[in-house]
């Protein structure tokens, strides 16, 4: 009986060990580079957490150009790494046409959806966080004009922007939101000095708090707020600590839970083809408070985004979303 029962243990044991050994996850990064304190980071850092609390390695790969998409997704497929993570809304027409090639490789893409059988699509209501973020704003303002910096000049830019808006206004009828964009290229995500610049502008025109949703052009807006004596608003990834005392909050979105999740259920046997949605409810967007800006955040705008986040979840308030409707009237 004891043979047996040691038997059986090696046994699943080994079973173990060759499920995680038929598990070769990848993450394939966008324009801007890991490390842009951002959303690619926070890509990372989901890959980073899988690999600490499995022990299974994984695979990445920074594009340098829009050319080289189809190629890398391609590659990766072709060498067997399963899933295949991509980081991107720029990443579906290669994602389109690399997963009908592999049908049996599990494919995810963040913040576009891809309708394939062996795709999962994980997109966020950014509006929501950022209406959040947006009452926060408007209460720390002692100009009651705010201001917004985004990268692309996209639908999905401007949801964060039409949310910022709502939140802003949700205070008074009285605060004005100035709004700017880097580009119409992806080198939009990547020009923190013209960041710099466009922040310096709404300054100049009034603002007092500014919000980016620019990726690596953002830490040119911390910094040139920071440097002007303003407060700057964080992006996807916690980004108080970049400039203490400057930063009022960040507005999260988990790209990391959303690479850690693909990852796991995968590894779990448990991934699903299909769309997520991730919202305040499911905790896929937030908002950052730590040691950093704590000080900041006063009792009455804590009171004031704790009843608007819970009235969003609740859903007794709704949060324009610009993806079904560009009016954003506010």
């Amino acid at each position: 009986m004891k043979k047996t029962l040691l038997g059986l243990l090696a046994f699943s044991m080994m079973s173990a060990t060759a499920l995680a050994a038929d598990i070769k996850p990848a993450v394939i990064y966008d324009l801007g580079g890991k490390f842009d304190k951002s959303f690619n980071e926070s890509a990372f850092n989901g890959a980073e957490k899988f690999k600490t609390e499995t022990g299974i390695a994984y695979r990445e790969f920074e594009i340098a150009n829009d050319a080289q998409r189809e190629q890398a997704l391609r590659r990766f497929a072709g060498d067997g790494n399963n899933p295949i993570v991509m980081a991107g809304f720029s990443w579906a027409a290669a994602l389109e046409k690399v997963s009908a090639e592999y049908p049996d490789t599990k494919f995810a893409i963040i913040d576009m959806v891809v309708e394939k059988p062996n795709v999962k699509s994980v997109v966020f209501k950014e509006q929501e966080g950022s209406y959040l973020v947006g009452v926060l704003a408007a209460l720390a303002s002692k100009s009651k004009t705010v201001s917004f910096v985004g990268g692309m000049d996209i639908p999905l830019i401007h949801k964060f922007a039409c949310g910022y808006i709502g939140g802003a206004k949700s205070t008074g009828a009285d605060v004005k939101v100035l709004e700017a964009y880097t580009g119409t290229t992806p080198e939009a995500w990547n020009d923190p000095v013209k960041g710099g610049e466009i922040a310096k502008s709404q300054f100049d025109q009034g603002s007092d708090v500014v919000y980016h949703a620019a990726g690596g052009t953002g830490v040119g807006v911390l910094q040139a707020a920071a440097d002007a004596g303003k407060l700057g608003i964080g992006v996807d990834s916690n980004q108080n600590a970049m400039q203490p005392g400057k930063v009022l909050t960040s507005m999260l979105k988990r790209v990391d839970v959303a690479v850690y999740d693909s990852f796991m259920s995968a590894k779990n046997d448990t991934f699903k083809a299909g769309i997520s949605n991730l919202g305040l409810k499911e905790d896929g967007v937030g908002y950052a408070v730590d040691d950093n800006n704590k000080a900041l955040i006063t009792p009455e705008m804590q009171a004031a985004v704790d009843k608007a986040k819970a009235d969003i979840i609740a859903g007794t308030l709704q949060v324009h979303d610009y993806m079904t409707d560009e009016t954003c009237a506010y």
